[in-house]
Formats: structure tokens, C-alpha cells, sequence
């Protein structure tokens, strides 16, 4: 590490601690030649997969592209902007893992659809009817039907009178 204020390489750590929830240390530096210190962060720079689009061709991930997607979906919906940004972070957390180079756009649709139905699943259907290209509404209803069916009754409970 270079002195920001002479220029000599010759520094040394005097303290480390972890900031920002364990994921960053903050070191304190000090020169040997001109005595001063300096602070520095360091963090680790994780690569995201590149996405390989439905035309072949590829592009960087990008976490604002994603995260729109869900929003534009999630529009005027009760869910909370801390949902959200969970619901991203776990997103960006399973490609990660995955320890792949490049991913299908396919999937990452896939999990985005996964998450919108945990969230919310009128913004769940509104994702699926883009994605998937509904042409009619039989579409919906086939849709609907298959979510109506994998989700549990004793917690949809509805009575004829709500949303009047």
C-alpha cells in the first residue's frame, strides 16, 4: 500500500477491525518514512456470473435491471422496500453460490418468479403474464389455477364480503 501522502510503499497495519457487519475491514496504516496514517477498507470483490440472454448473446449482471423488474411487478402492492431488497440480496446470494460463469437468463427469470410468489402473488401473476408471454386469458387462468393449487387453503381463507 502507498503512502496517499508521500508516495513510499513502505507502510505498515497498526490496527484491523471489521466494519459493516463483518463485511469489510478497516485497517489503520502508517508510514514509515513521513510518520503518517492513513485508513483503508478493504472488501471482497465478488464476480456475478455473466447472463447469456435468450439470443445468445451476453451481458454483465445487473443487480438495477433485476431489481426493477421485481418493482415494476410489485407496483402499488403492500409488500415493504426491506422485502425487497431481502428478496434481491437472496437472489444475488443463489447466483453466487452457484460458482457458475455465465447463467441463463431463464433462470434468473425463474428465481425472480420464485421470490415474487413468496412476496406477493398478484405481483407473482403480473411478472409470470410478461415473462412467460400470456397470449389470452386462458394463460391467466391456467396460471391462477396452478398457484391456486400449491397454495395452502387454511391460509387464503376469504370470505364473499372482503375487497368490497
Amino acid at each position: 500500500m502507498h503512502c496517499p501522502f508521500c508516495g513510499d510503499n513502505d507502510t505498515r497495519v497498526t490496527d484491523s477491525r471489521l466494519v459493516a457487519d463483518g463485511d469489510q475491514v478497516r485497517r489503520r496504516r502508517q508510514c514509515a518514512r513521513c510518520h503518517e496514517r492513513f485508513t483503508t477498507y478493504e472488501t471482497a470483490e465478488l464476480v456475478m456470473p455473466r447472463v447469456v440472454k435468450s439470443d445468445d448473446s451476453r451481458a454483465s449482471f445487473d443487480e438495477h435491471k433485476l431489481r426493477a423488474g421485481m418493482l415494476r411487478a410489485l407496483e402499488k402492492r403492500p409488500v415493504s422496500a426491506e422485502a425487497i431488497e431481502a428478496a434481491v440480496e437472496r437472489i444475488r446470494q443463489t447466483l453466487r453460490a452457484r460458482g457458475d460463469r455465465e447463467i441463463n437468463a431463464r433462470d434468473i427469470g425463474e428465481l425472480v418468479m420464485q421470490a415474487l410468489n413468496t412476496l406477493d402473488q398478484v405481483a407473482y401473476i403480473r411478472f409470470a403474464s410478461v415473462y412467460r408471454k400470456f397470449q389470452d386469458l386462458n394463460e391467466f387462468r391456467a396460471e391462477i389455477d396452478r398457484l391456486s393449487q400449491t397454495t395452502d387453503p387454511d391460509t387464503t381463507q376469504t370470505t364473499p364480503d372482503e375487497g368490497r
